[in-house]
C-alpha cells in the first residue's frame, strides 16, 4: 500500500492507495510548530481507527509547499512508518515535460496536479487549484505545462478584509440569494462571492484567448466545490486529483 501525502500551507490531506484503490483519504490542519511525535501518533491513531494495519504500507510520497513541515515529516515517516518517503520536485521522474522558468519555483503541488489531470483529462486542459492560493496550471495541446497564474485564496482574502477592515465583521462565505445585498453580511458575501467567481472566470477567459483552443478546466482543492459552479469554464471538480497525482507519480518513480 501506498500513503500519499499533500501538505499545504492550510491542511495536509492523506491517503491511502492499494494499487489504483483509493481505501481512504483524511484532512489534518497544517501546523508547523507540531512535532515528528504529534503527527506520528495522530496517524497511527487514523490508521487503527480505520482498520487498516500500518504495517502493510510500502512507500510514502509526499508534495509539499511547506519547507518547515518536511523535516517533521521525514521523521515521521521514518520513525512511526519504518518508511523514508519521497518528496516529488521538478527533478521527479513525473513523465511531465515543464517548460517554466524556473523549474525549481514550480510547487510540487501544481506538478501532481498536471500529472493526474493530464492522465485522466487529457490535453489541452487548466487545473485550477484552490486553496491557500488558487493556482491556475495551464498544458497545452501536446501535454507540456507551460505555465498559469497564481491569486490570493478565497479564505486569504476573506481574512484579509476582516483584518483591514474594522467595521466588517468575519461572515460565512457562501452564495448570496441576491447580488445586491440588504446589509452588511450578504453585502460581504455578495462581493466575495461575486467578486471571486469574476477572478477565476477572468483569469480563465484570457488563458483560453490565449491558448487559440478550448481546453478541459478541472478544479481541485478544499475550496473547489465552493466556487466552481459559479464558473462558465469549470466542466470538472475533482477532489482527489492531487492525491491521484501523487499515486501517478509514485507508479512512474517504480517503473
Amino acid at each position: 500500500m501506498l500513503l500519499a501525502i499533500d501538505a499545504g500551507n492550510s491542511n495536509i490531506t492523506l491517503a491511502v492507495f492499494a494499487g489504483e484503490t483509493l481505501r481512504i483519504h483524511w484532512r489534518l490542519t497544517t501546523d508547523a510548530n507540531r512535532s515528528s511525535d504529534e503527527y506520528g501518533l495522530e496517524v497511527r491513531s487514523l490508521f487503527q481507527l480505520a482498520e487498516i494495519d500500518i504495517n502493510d504500507l510500502e512507500a510514502v510520497v509526499i508534495a509539499s509547499v511547506v519547507p518547515a513541515l518536511n523535516l517533521t515529516l521525514t521523521r515521521m515517516a521514518e520513525t512511526y512508518l519504518r518508511l523514508t518517503p519521497v518528496f516529488v520536485d521538478h527533478k521527479t521522474r513525473t513523465g511531465l515535460k515543464i517548460v517554466y522558468d524556473a523549474p525549481a519555483d514550480l510547487g510540487a503541488d501544481r506538478i501532481v496536479d498536471a500529472v493526474a489531470a493530464l492522465e485522466k483529462y487529457g490535453a489541452p486542459c487548466i487545473v485550477v487549484d484552490f486553496g491557500t492560493a488558487t493556482t491556475f496550471n495551464v498544458l497545452n495541446g501536446a501535454g507540456e505545462f507551460i505555465g498559469g497564474a497564481i491569486s490570493p485564496g478565497l479564505n486569504t482574502c476573506s481574512e484579509a478584509l476582516f483584518a483591514r477592515a474594522a467595521k466588517l465583521p468575519r461572515v460565512e462565505f457562501k452564495q448570496p440569494a441576491r447580488v445586491i445585498g440588504s446589509s452588511t453580511v450578504p453585502a460581504m458575501q455578495s462581493g466575495l462571492y461575486h467578486g471571486y467567481a469574476g477572478l477565476v472566470d477572468g483569469i480563465l477567459g484570457r488563458m483560453i484567448a490565449e491558448l487559440e483552443t478550448v481546453p478541459r478546466v478541472i478544479a481541485t482543492g478544499g475550496l473547489a466545490h465552493t466556487i466552481a459552479n459559479a464558473s462558465q469554464y469549470i466542466s470538472e471538480i475533482d477532489d482527489m486529483l492531487t492525491l491521484e497525482g501523487l499515486r501517478l507519480v509514485h507508479e512512474r518513480i517504480k517503473a
